[in-house]
């Protein structure tokens, strides 16, 4: 089964095509390194909780929006190689692919794939 990581930020509503640029070059890099698949999600219909919500987990303040996003992997392995030369690469240090949000905000984990229909 594949492996995915996901992703939740708070973006400034006015970074939006600073945003979408960002995650473009990101993709590549992504891919460059075995993702099969990078999706970005711009937040539409994202209610504010009581106890819990999206935009409580990530401390969303006036004029930003909460972006969810996964990468898909083949494997774990295949991600954990793909993470170490991400990371290594010159197109995602941050002076050349600085994050226009705040990354202290983002949440993020990797999950095994256990439905996939």
């Amino acid at each position: 089964m594949s492996y995915v990581d996901g992703f939740m930020a708070p973006v400034p509503t006015a970074n939006r095509d600073e945003y979408l640029k960002h995650c473009k070059d990101a993709a590549a890099v992504f891919k460059d390194y075995g993702a099969t698949r990078v999706v970005e999600t711009w937040a539409d219909d994202v209610p504010e909780g009581k106890i819990t919500s999206m935009p409580m987990a990530v401390k969303l303040e006036k004029d930003e929006v909460v972006v969810f996003s996964w990468v898909v992997w083949p494997s774990k392995a295949v991600r954990d190689a793909g993470w170490e030369k991400i990371m290594a690469d010159p197109r995602m240090q941050p002076d050349r692919a600085p994050m226009p949000f705040d990354g202290k905000r983002m949440i993020y984990g990797g999950f095994n794939v256990i439905l996939d229909v």
